[in-house]
């Protein structure tokens, strides 16, 4: 999709849809590279994407990914999803129309238990509070030890909540997106 599309596509969804889509904009490339920079691409075998939108982070991973990984893609909104389940075509990704609630749902289908990273852009500040934590809960619960769960906010508004959960978090800021982002980075112990 050219930009001007994607940028007015993105806009249309985040008016329609504001419970599901977080920001008037997609991410940019920059702040993908920044949410993946700690995940160790060399051993991860499987990969979680929550909330990719347009793609923009899912198409870092896949760059980034082992010819054998597998990356399991949660989009929701109708759109997006059918964005992306056309236009990526690549075996080791399955896109998934579905809330990121049912995460270990899937996993059961690949015999898998549990992932090395999940990779999160989901608009945590406006879910409804039972939806948030539950969200939380299954990326936590499917994390492997040592497991990264990234996760970018425009606010420091998540760091009690991602807190709660996981040991370590550390948090950096990147100016290269509109708007300016904070990535947290999550480390499960």
């Amino acid at each position: 999709m050219p930009p001007k599309k994607t940028k007015r596509n993105f806009l249309k969804e985040f008016i329609k849809e504001r419970r599901v889509v977080g920001a008037v904009n997609p991410s940019t490339k920059a702040l993908g590279e920044k949410m993946i920079e700690n995940v160790d691409f060399d051993n991860s075998n499987l990969i979680v994407e929550l909330g990719p939108g347009t793609g923009v982070f899912t198409d870092v991973i896949i760059e980034r990914m082992k010819s054998d990984a597998k990356l399991l893609v949660f989009e929701l909104n109708d759109n997006f999803f059918e964005s992306l389940d056309a236009r990526i075509d690549d075996p080791r990704v399955q896109i998934i129309h579905d809330s990121a609630e049912h995460i270990h749902k899937y996993l059961s289908e690949e015999e898998q238990k549990q992932v090395d990273a999940v990779i999160s852009s989901l608009p945590l500040t406006v879910f409804p509070e039972k939806l948030r934590h539950t969200v939380l809960d299954e990326a936590y619960a499917c994390l492997k030890d040592n497991g990264v769960y990234t996760q970018f906010q425009y606010s420091l508004q998540a760091k009690k909540l991602l807190e709660s959960r996981y040991k370590n978090v550390s948090i950096k800021f990147t100016m290269k997106n509109f708007p300016p982002a904070f990535v947290y980075t999550c480390l499960k112990k």
